[in-house]
C-alpha cells in the first residue's frame, strides 16, 4: 500500500510539473513574444557579445565549484567541478531530481575519501548558507531598488517576507550552535516530530543512539570558525554571478539601464530564486522564465519585451543546459575513467581528510586514511554519532548532487 501511495506522488509530481513546463512554453512565454521575435533579437547580438556571455556563465559555474571547495576543503576544484556538473545534470532533468542528485555526489565524493560525516556537514553547511542567500538577495535588491525608483510590491512582499524567515533562520541557528542544552531540546523536538511522521506512515521510528543536532553543532562550529568568512563569500559570490550572467544577457540583446536597470534585474533575479527555493518543477524550469519575463517587462513596450523575453531565454541557455551534457561527460569520466579526474598534481588520495571539531580549526585524524562506502569503523562511528546516514547509491545507472542553477 505505502509503495502505491508513494508511486502515486511520484506520477502526481511527474504531471504537475510536465504540465507547468508546456503550460509556460506553448501558452504564456509566446503570450509576451514570439519565438520567432525572440530569435531575431538573438541573431542580432554581435560575436564579442556572445563571447562575454559565454564568459560570465563559465565564471558563474567556477563560483560554484570555488564554493563547494570552501565548505569541503578535503577536495580539490576538479573534483568539485565533477560533482556539481554530474549532480546538475540529474537536477536538472529528473522531477525531484535533488535526492538523485544528492545520491550522485556521495557516491563521487565517497570515492575520493570523503567520510560519511565530512559529507553530511558539507550538505547541511552548505544548504544552509545556500538559503541564507535565497531569503537575503530580496532585501538586498530592495535596498539598490530604492536607489532606482519605487519598489513593487511583489519585491516588497518577498523582502519582508525573506527577512523574516533570514531573521528567524539565522536566531535558531545561532543559538543552536552556541547552547548545547538547547540542541538538545531541539533535537528531542525533532525525536517527536519523526516519531509522529513514522506513525503516520506506519514505519517504525528511527533509532539511534546520539543526537543528530548536537552532532552537527561540535562539527559546524569548527568548520565556521575556520572558513565561515570563506563559505560566506564563496556563496555571496555564486549568486552574484549568476545574476551577472543574467544582466549580461540584457544588456547583449540592446537592454539599455534606462529601459532595464540593474536594480530592476537583480530585484527579478531575487524574487525567482525565493520563489524557486522549493523546487516544483527539474531546475525552475518554466517559474524561472515566466517569474522573470513578468517581473522585467511588467509595464513596458512590445518591443522591450520581447527583448526582455529574449534575454531570460538565452540566460536560461546559456545556465541550465550546457551541465546537461557536461554533467553526462563528468560522470562518464567518474565512472569510467577516474585517473582522468587525478590527472593532475593535488592533495594525495591517501592523506587522511580533515576534520573539524569544537574547539580546533583543524585536526587531523591519526592512523589510517578514512575509506569510503566499504563503512571502516571509524565512518561507522561517524555515522552514528550524527544518528543520520547520507543516501546509498549504487555505482551503476545514474548518480550525483548538489547546487543547482
Amino acid at each position: 500500500m505505502g509503495g502505491r501511495s508513494r508511486l502515486g506522488r511520484k506520477i502526481l509530481r511527474t504531471v504537475v510539473a510536465a504540465a507547468l513546463i508546456v503550460a509556460t512554453f506553448w501558452f504564456a512565454i509566446p503570450h509576451f513574444a514570439s519565438y520567432h521575435s525572440v530569435w531575431a533579437s538573438v541573431d542580432a547580438m554581435t560575436v564579442p557579445e556572445m563571447l562575454l556571455i559565454a564568459a560570465t556563465a563559465v565564471a558563474s559555474m567556477v563560483s560554484t565549484w570555488i564554493m563547494i571547495c570552501a565548505v569541503l576543503p578535503s577536495i580539490r576544484l576538479r573534483h568539485a567541478a565533477v560533482v556539481n556538473l554530474g549532480s546538475n545534470a540529474v537536477a536538472n532533468t529528473l522531477p525531484a531530481g535533488g535526492a538523485l542528485a544528492m545520491g550522485v555526489s556521495w557516491a563521487m565524493l565517497s570515492s575520493w575519501d570523503v567520510s560519511a560525516a565530512e559529507y553530511l556537514l558539507y550538505t547541511l553547511v552548505s544548504g544552509i548558507w545556500n538559503v541564507f542567500a535565497r531569503l537575503g538577495l530580496p532585501v538586498l535588491a530592495l535596498l539598490f531598488l530604492l536607489t532606482d525608483g519605487r519598489p513593487g510590491g511583489v519585491l516588497l512582499i518577498s523582502a519582508v517576507v525573506g527577512l523574516v524567515l533570514l531573521a528567524v533562520m539565522v536566531a535558531g541557528l545561532g543559538l543552536i550552535l552556541r547552547s548545547e542544552s538547547l540542541a538538545l531540546r531541539a533535537e528531542q523536538v525533532l525525536q517527536w516530530v519523526r516519531a509522529i511522521v513514522a506513525r503516520l506512515l506506519r514505519r517504525p521510528p528511527p533509532s539511534g543512539a546520539t543526537a543528530t543536532l548536537p552532532g552537527f553543532r561540535n562539527r559546524a562550529l569548527g568548520l565556521v570558525a575556520a572558513r565561515g568568512w570563506r563559505i560566506t563569500a564563496a556563496t555571496v559570490a555564486s549568486q552574484l554571478t549568476l545574476w551577472l550572467v543574467l544582466l549580461v544577457c540584457l544588456r547583449g540583446v540592446g537592454l539599455s539601464q534606462a529601459e532595464v536597470s540593474w536594480q530592476t534585474s537583480l530585484a527579478a533575479f531575487a524574487f525567482v530564486r525565493l520563489l524557486t527555493t522549493l523546487p516544483v518543477t527539474p531546475g525552475g524550469v518554466g517559474i524561472v522564465e515566466l517569474g522573470l519575463v513578468g517581473a522585467m517587462a511588467a509595464g513596458t513596450d512590445h518591443r522591450v519585451t520581447v527583448q526582455v523575453t529574449a534575454a531570460v531565454l538565452l540566460y536560461r541557455a546559456v545556465t541550465y543546459l550546457p551541465p546537461i551534457p557536461l554533467g553526462a561527460v563528468a560522470y562518464l569520466l567518474w565512472r569510467y575513467a577516474p585517473g582522468l579526474i587525478d590527472a593532475f598534481p593535488g592533495r594525495p588520495r591517501s592523506q587522511p581528510a580533515v576534520q573539524y571539531t569544537e574547539g580546533s580549526k583543524r585536526q587531523r585524524h591519526q592512523g589510517a586514511p578514512v575509506v569510503h562506502r566499504a563503512a571502516s569503523a571509524q565512518v561507522s562511528t561517524d555515522v552514528a554519532a550524527l544518528e543520520m546516514r547520507p543516501p546509498q547509491v549504487q555505482r551503476t545507472p545514474t548518480s550525483d548532487s548538489s547546487a543547482q542553477y
